[in-house]
């Protein structure tokens, strides 16, 4: 058995490429994922220059 990656064989080199490229893929789909389930949260509206405020997703009261 070789322990180098430029000693492996085509196989060895394949296995890596599709567990990398899973790998990316998975990485893709959850931030994909996250995106769209924050989609939402931002829908508070246009926020103009003025007055300081505070907005929240949480409900409750403001303590500052």
């Amino acid at each position: 058995m070789d322990h180098s990656l430029l000693a492996a064989s085509r196989t060895t080199h394949l296995k890596i490429v599709v567990v990398a490229l899973l790998g990316a893929i998975l990485v893709v789909t959850v931030g994909i994922a996250a995106h769209l389930s924050d989609a939402p949260a931002r829908s508070a509206g246009v926020v103009k220059a003025g007055q300081p405020m505070a907005v929240t997703a949480r409900p409750g009261t403001l303590s500052r």
